[in-house]
């Protein structure tokens, strides 16, 4: 461009852009929070997913900065056929390189207050908390409820509406698991030797998951529990249900349930199908075993017991000794006895 040539003028550019950019913005922003997301079932959850969309609009709105100007540049700046001429030369703006700089600073140091604002809600204390303590091992959960007399529950239950403080710790010495349910949209690692702790208010009633949310392990996927949040009269019978002796065919049923929440499935299959890291279940209960010190024996109540509890005083020749040693810690009587009861009948 010759030095007596004018600049052209952009003004007109920059209002075409900048109202595409409005509209793209708005478009991408309700798209985005349009997209499906799990339920709500916590009063934690209203304030998560708030500050959840706010980033959307903020990430709508950069998206289409960043595609708008591109793709304008692209097709309305692009080389004319017959054009061979340098473009306008430009020196700079400070005036924009001011605005792209504190415009970000103001936003991320604004997102950091509302960030701690929004963290201090959702971890602050209730009245009327209950206590429940969760208890994580490889590969499986267990709760217990201190006020209520409750031990070792393998579902979670808790009634609608009643704020739950969670005392959190893991029984494995170097592994991190995670507690998290989405609905419930927070969620606390648990950290070997260090107890942590969360706090929620279910307000949905309906069945959800508790999820390790860490990769520990081969069993990882298997590290489930239901999650029932109920009315206060269903919940008051539940207790009321924990405490009450089973009969055999109840204690079986409870056997089946423990197989999947305390990471059994992992190992022990009930198929009878062979290659597994752990022996089958089908077809124990009686059998003779062969073990890796040469010895034999015949699998009873004794040695189902004892192969749960301490569960390397007797390897299955062929198999390596890889299950966890925690299970006096992680079971009840009770529960041990289930899981022999729901052994016997895969015959």
């Amino acid at each position: 461009m010759d030095q007596g040539t004018p600049k052209r003028s952009y003004r007109r550019h920059f209002i075409i852009v900048s109202l595409l950019v409005a509209v793209v913005a708005i478009i991408s922003t309700i798209g985005l929070r349009a997209m499906p997301k799990f339920p709500r079932a916590s009063t934690q959850a209203l304030t998560v997913d708030w500050l959840y969309d706010l980033h959307l609009v903020v990430i709508g709105f950069l998206f289409a900065l960043v595609m708008v100007f591109m793709l304008y540049s692209l097709f309305v700046f692009r080389r004319k056929p017959g054009e061979d001429g340098d473009g306008d030369h430009f020196e700079g703006n400070t005036k924009l390189e001011i605005v792209w700089t504190v415009l970000p600073l103001i936003i991320v140091l604004a997102f950091g207050v509302i960030g701690a604002v929004t963290l201090k809600d959702v971890t602050a204390a209730q009245e009327d908390e209950m206590t429940v303590n969760v208890t994580a091992f490889s590969f499986g959960w267990q709760f217990d409820y201190p006020d209520l007399g409750v031990e070792k529950a393998t579902t979670l239950n808790l009634p609608v509406g009643q704020p739950v403080l969670f005392k959190l710790k893991s029984l494995d010495q170097d592994v991190i698991h995670s507690f998290y349910v989405v609905e419930f949209r927070v969620k606390q690692d648990l950290v070997p030797g260090v107890p942590t702790q969360l706090r929620v208010t279910p307000n949905v009633e309906g069945a959800y998951k508790v999820r390790c949310n860490e990769l520990c392990g081969t069993g990882h996927t298997n590290m489930l529990a239901d999650v029932n949040i109920v009315n206060q009269t269903d919940f008051d019978a539940w207790v009321v249900e924990q405490k009450a002796a089973f009969s055999p065919e109840r204690l079986a049923a409870l056997g089946q349930e423990l197989h999947a929440s305390q990471g059994c499935i992992a190992c022990h299959n009930v198929t009878g199908d062979p290659g597994g890291v752990g022996p089958t279940w089908k077809g124990l209960y009686g059998a003779q075993r062969e073990f890796a010190d040469g010895s034999t024996g015949v699998a009873d109540e004794e040695y189902l017991r004892s192969s749960i509890l301490a569960s390397q005083e007797r390897i299955v020749a062929g198999y390596a000794a890889v299950m966890p040693q925690n299970y006096a810690d992680v079971l009840s009587d009770q529960q041990v006895q289930a899981i022999i009861e729901y052994i016997k009948t895969l015959q």
